[in-house]
């Protein structure tokens, strides 16, 4: 039998966590880790404990170091909001991965079952993590999934994980449990493994060289990464296999590389594609032109906020052409909107009403920030805010953002420059450029 390593994760402290809720999330997940380690090991599983104190590149490179086929991964979080109505338990696997997303749905029904007061969000794909990805599924060498309990910040979520924390370890353990026996299994049947073989198509035609599909995961030859022109790092980030003489890459990684992948499971074939070259820098400078319509924006809004985004069905529009009179790029600010209302669902300091839609800071000491007559002066504020950052050309319109002549105009004309600027958060360029991925993935873009 394999063993079950068992981590825990914690978010970046936000300005909306105090000090006691940081705390209270510390210790409820420390006391999780032991009680299903113990679980485990009362049923003669061998669980190990990923000491606490590592970092999280320093638990990677921990588990990594001691892992072996037939061994499995979890990590355990309690997640935090400024919004006190989010909660619910969620699992994330690696996307495109149909075996991991079977054995996360599996151990998450293992859970409800155990404990059914908790409010299930179900199984998601890594991809809609806030940066994009969830290192801990990406970058161990075993099967690994990452487990969000609940938020320490809604009341009904933090009073079951104080009543029933026993009950939701022993869900937890029973379902590592199955998934430990099941992957266990398929290494001791398999010793020298191999892989089977799909077809590639990479925008709309199929290329010479087959990929394969290695523990769930797809995998193209090193030589088409070449021919694409990407220059990939040599870190443990990109995962490399060598198979019959032949260096594959995990497809997942390239998406940082602008390519998104749609595997087609009738056909046998990972369609790949790339980014047109009309798009070069998208991702990036926040001057330029947008390419999602309106009817994409709205579509994309939608998908993430079917209830939220009625009383904004204009926004699409308004960032469009507020976007295109001062030269800023429509898309990044639209995303730039998403990141900051968690897709229009606000929190409890910045309200609807106030059309604030990226955390625009006012003049005084008005804890909520900057308020706005209507939802195209916020907009236009907004736009004004990034122009004064990402450029030293004048207004074109009459400013309307209180804050815009406190900006040192030019410093910031690339969107991960707007980390430490714009908000304190230093991956907050890498969360819009998630959004931006996931919205030109929707849009045909990518």
């Amino acid at each position: 039998m394999g063993r079950v390593f068992v981590a825990v994760g914690y978010e970046e402290p936000g300005e909306h966590l105090s000090g006691v809720n940081l705390a209270a999330a510390v210790q409820a997940v420390s006391l999780m880790q032991d009680l299903v380690v113990q679980y485990l090991r009362a049923n003669q599983y061998e669980a190990a404990t990923v000491p606490q104190e590592l970092t999280p590149e320093q638990t990677i490179a921990w588990i990594n170091r001691y892992a072996e086929a037939g061994d499995v991964a979890i990590q355990l979080q309690i997640s935090s909001a400024i919004n006190p109505n989010l909660r619910g338990t969620r699992l994330y696997y690696i996307t495109a991965n149909d075996q991991r997303r079977a054995q996360a749905d599996q151990l998450l029904q293992t859970l409800l079952r155990r404990a059914p007061q908790i409010l299930s969000q179900g199984v998601k794909p890594d991809t809609v993590c806030s940066l994009g990805y969830a290192a801990f599924c990406r970058q161990l060498v075993i099967p690994a999934l990452v487990l969000n309990i609940g938020y320490m910040t809604n009341p009904e979520d933090y009073q079951i994980l104080q009543a029933q924390r026993q009950d939701v370890a022993l869900g937890i353990a029973e379902g590592l449990a199955l998934w430990s026996r099941s992957v266990a299994g398929t290494a001791a049947l398999n010793p020298v493994p191999t892989y089977p073989a799909i077809n590639i198509n990479l925008n709309g035609a199929l290329v010479y060289g087959e990929g394969i599909i290695a523990n769930g995961n797809f995998y193209i030859p090193m030589d088409l990464v070449d021919q694409l022109g990407i220059d990939l790092p040599l870190d443990a980030s990109i995962r490399r296999l060598s198979y019959r003489n032949i260096v594959y890459v995990r497809a997942i990684d390239l998406r940082e590389f602008n390519l998104s992948l749609h595997p087609d499971k009738d056909s046998h074939t990972l369609i790949l594609r790339s980014m047109p070259i009309a798009y070069p820098g998208q991702l990036d400078r926040i001057m330029g032109r947008g390419s999602a319509s309106e009817v994409q924006l709205l579509m994309f809004l939608k998908s993430h906020n079917s209830e939220g985004f009625t009383p904004f069905v204009e926004l699409p529009k308004l960032y469009r052409e507020e976007a295109a009179i001062e030269g800023v790029n429509a898309d990044i600010a639209f995303a730039q909107m998403c990141v900051e209302t968690d897709f229009l669902r606000f929190d409890r300091l910045m309200k609807p009403e106030q059309y604030n839609f990226a955390g625009l800071g006012g003049i005084g000491d008005a804890p909520e920030g900057a308020s706005f007559r209507d939802a195209r002066i916020g907009v236009r504020a907004q736009i004004q805010h990034l122009k004064a950052y990402a450029s030293t050309e004048p207004l074109v319109q009459e400013s309307v953002d209180s804050r815009f002549r406190f900006v040192r105009r030019g410093v910031a004309p690339l969107l991960d420059q707007l980390s430490g600027r714009w908000s304190a958060d230093r991956h907050y360029g890498d969360k819009i450029k998630a959004v931006l991925r996931l919205l030109y993935e929707s849009a045909g873009f990518l």
